[in-house]
């Protein structure tokens, strides 16, 4: 892509940041009326300008659509190499459509490894299936923050990240991605707002997040995994994933990169989608990650804040959250 292309892309997203910062600020004058407002609807209409953050099922399933904008996103000329992990154990069912949502990127410098540990479902005979389109390796290892560290040392990248082996990138998302760092030298991580997917790939959610929140970080993890890339300059620094978690892991990791001094930024797209199910550590592990959480904000809080604090420290961000949703929704802001 010529230098001119860049110049526009950058243009682009700029505009984007400045149209999100001036419907913030109308967020926060319009605040108590909004509020007022919100007391005196129908419950039906109050329940549509509920968060949708941490609510994993929202409708009923729908055929995924993304603009045709999306796949047409060119790669920068000199492409920033990316390294790029999938952990993966007895996810057979999910992982073929994982792996080609990064393959069928065509990106032109990637580096991608699947680390699996040791399945006995079929995911063996299933890399086996991808000859040498694929990089990976399948032995036991002591959970998934050691498959993403044991993968992240065999990839090379400027450009960092891993995908669990039942989500899915969205078309263009790394060409996206590169050019948003390309755009912006100063920005260490980057995420996006999440669409949700179900068992079968259809579509029962989205989460639209307004811009990155230093403080709201602290509080709750709402910084979508399977969305964020980083640089390896903040690898260097605050990494490897530390390996005693089983399930904040990714929170961990943010906010040591947080507390370091790296810069963050939510890109005004939708980069890739979570899959729900039951199997997943969100729903299997729900005692494991209160306590995790609880760990975390101990070290980057102080304290152990109970369940009323940490909503009234983050509802700030919520209401920002149901702005920016209701506006998706209505169409005045397309993503």
């Amino acid at each position: 892509m010529a230098t001119d292309d860049n110049s526009e892309f950058a243009r682009i997203v700029e505009r984007l940041d400045r149209i999100e910062a001036r419907l913030a600020r109308i967020e926060r004058t319009a605040n108590g009326t909004s509020q007022l407002i919100q007391a005196r609807l129908p419950r039906s209409w109050r329940d549509k300008l509920r968060p949708r953050l941490w609510h994993y099922r929202q409708y009923g399933p729908r055929v995924l659509q993304v603009p045709a904008s999306y796949a047409a996103q060119v790669a920068p000329e000199n492409p920033p190499r990316f390294a790029i992990v999938t952990p993966s154990y007895n996810h057979a069912r999910y992982l073929r459509m994982t792996i080609d949502s990064v393959l069928a990127q065509n990106y032109p410098n990637l580096g991608y490894v699947v680390e699996d540990g040791g399945s006995t479902d079929g995911t063996r005979e299933l890399l086996e299936s991808y000859g040498n389109t694929l990089v990976w390796r399948s032995e036991r290892d002591t959970g998934q923050a050691s498959a993403i560290n044991r993968g992240l040392t065999r990839v090379d990248g400027e450009i960092m990240a891993y995908l669990n082996s039942d989500d899915i990138l969205l078309p263009g998302a790394l060409a996206y991605v590169a050019q948003a760092f390309l755009a912006e030298p100063a920005v260490d991580v980057v995420y996006s707002h999440r669409v949700l997917i179900d068992e079968d790939g259809l579509e029962i959610g989205r989460w639209v997040l307004p811009p990155h929140a230093r403080k709201a970080l602290k509080w709750a993890d709402y910084i979508p995994q399977e969305t964020m890339f980083w640089r390896r300059r903040v690898w260097e620094k605050v990494g490897p994933i530390d390996e005693s978690f089983q399930y904040a892991l990714d929170w961990d990791f943010a906010l040591r990169a947080q507390a370091s001094g790296f810069r963050f930024k939510r890109l005004p797209r939708f980069l890739a989608g979570f899959r729900v199910h039951e199997e997943q550590k969100s729903t299997a592990m729900t005692k494991v990650g209160a306590d995790e959480q609880r760990r975390l904000r101990q070290v980057h809080l102080g304290y152990d804040p109970d369940g009323g604090e940490i909503d009234r420290a983050i509802r700030g961000y919520l209401r920002r959250h149901v702005f920016f949703h209701g506006l998706y929704r209505s169409g005045l802001l397309k993503y």
